[in-house]
């Protein structure tokens, strides 16, 4: 484990200071998380490691969901996020990652992609409304 100085004493059993043996490096930094919320579409394009690049979904009304019975995939909008497993918090504050379950005009979907670093969001159907005729 290369970061065990930060579980560790700093002062060694003679009482002398333990120096760490590498410094912070960029590789190892890490950033906010996105935090994507149900609104108008809001991109962030970020720059990564070797010049590539991420985009990050800031905000999005619609999905494009994945009806596995038909394999049909259509572009639906976003009423709700009923429940996130990441965070219970982030159900209450609707904020979507990978893994959330999703209210759509269609009806239940779990979110496949993760919006925070694909650029995205994809997800498919796991309970479809009743059609009212």
């Amino acid at each position: 484990m290369p970061y065990q100085w930060l579980k560790r004493s700093r002062r060694k059993l003679s009482g002398g200071l333990i120096r760490r043996a590498a410094s912070k490096k960029k590789r190892d930094m890490g950033r906010y998380p996105a935090e994507t919320q149900i609104g108008e579409k809001s991109l962030k394009h970020i720059r990564t490691r070797g010049g590539h690049s991420k985009i990050r979904v800031l905000r999005d009304e619609y999905a494009n969901i994945l009806d596995q019975s038909t394999g049909e995939s259509t572009k639906v909008k976003i009423t709700n996020v009923l429940e996130n497993k990441a965070n219970r918090e982030y159900a209450r504050r609707r904020i979507i990652t990978k893994g959330c379950i999703i209210d759509t005009e269609i009806g239940k979907a779990m979110i496949t992609s993760r919006p925070g670093q694909h650029g995205t969001i994809n997800g498919i159907l796991i309970e479809k409304k009743e059609t009212e005729e």
